[in-house]
């Protein structure tokens, strides 16, 4: 009875605590967690995801890994749970308004013409939940000058109040702007 009660008590305490904001904790190696972060107009901006690698597999196309996902043609952007986004202010992101806040970031991949999807769902899920979608924007698309091995996310400001996200992985990498309000 008194382990019984021991055991109630620690998970009490444990839930008590709440999530950790972006403390993802990845045990799967091939597979690091990662963050990425900006401060533009003063504002923070950042991204954590777990970054898979090639290793010699067909990543993109008809015969590759993410085609036989069960989201398929959603991608998660990055491996093993969401990819989460928060943002201090408000964004335009190539004429999608988002309101300050906590996000999940995914990508329409279907035909090569990636879409950037910003879903208002929460948490650290790998369920995708087109309901929840705030918007759909656009990305550039284009072929790396080599190989990216590990999937990479990148943030950077391109002066005053605006900033551009990147996206590479194997043989493809798309890009969009955004504007900070």
């Amino acid at each position: 009875m008194k382990l019984a009660l021991t055991t109630l008590l620690l998970i009490a305490a444990a839930l008590a605590q709440g999530p950790k904001k972006f403390a993802r904790t990845s045990g799967n190696s091939s597979s690091p967690a990662k963050e990425v972060a900006v401060t533009i107009a003063g504002k923070a901006i950042n991204i954590s995801y777990s970054a898979p690698s090639v290793r010699g597999r067909t990543i993109f196309g008809d015969s590759g890994i993410l085609k036989r996902d069960g989201t398929w043609p959603v991608w998660r952007a990055g491996a093993d749970e969401a990819t989460q986004f928060h943002t201090d202010a408000d964004l335009d992101i190539n004429g999608l308004a988002v309101p300050k806040g906590d996000y999940t970031l995914w990508v329409d991949l279907d035909a090569g013409k990636w879409q950037l999807i910003v879903n208002k769902k929460q948490g650290w899920g790998t369920e995708y939940d087109k309901s929840q979608d705030v918007g759909r924007v656009a990305m550039a698309m284009s072929k790396p000058p080599a190989l990216v091995e590990q999937f990479r996310i990148t943030l950077s400001s391109a002066g005053a109040n605006r900033g551009k996200l990147d996206l590479a992985w194997e043989n493809m990498a798309a890009s969009v702007n955004f504007t900070v309000k």
